[in-house]
């Protein structure tokens, strides 16, 4: 399984609702899923369910948020719609 203790994500989920993208990371994948399809994630809420997308494993959470950002500066973009795609 993709999901290891210890790690943490840079992540891409979808809004299966409005077909939208969202990036972020942390370090329980599974849990903020969760949060994110429950409607727990203020930015998020009424915008799910969603799908996740792409993800990546980082050693420290300064490299997942560092690789967020860079994502984010992709979006709309040709770098984004190859991570999307994979």
């Amino acid at each position: 399984m993709w999901f290891c203790r210890g790690m943490f994500y840079a992540y891409i989920i979808q809004s299966i609702k409005t077909g939208k993208y969202y990036v972020g990371s942390g370090k329980d994948l599974r849990a903020r899923l969760k949060r994110h399809n429950g409607g727990y994630t203020k930015s998020l809420r009424n915008k799910g369910p969603f799908k996740l997308r792409y993800v990546e494993k980082y050693l420290t959470k300064a490299e997942a948020y560092r690789r967020e950002k860079q994502i984010k500066r992709y979006k709309g973009g040709d770098a984004f719609k190859k991570l999307i795609l994979v």
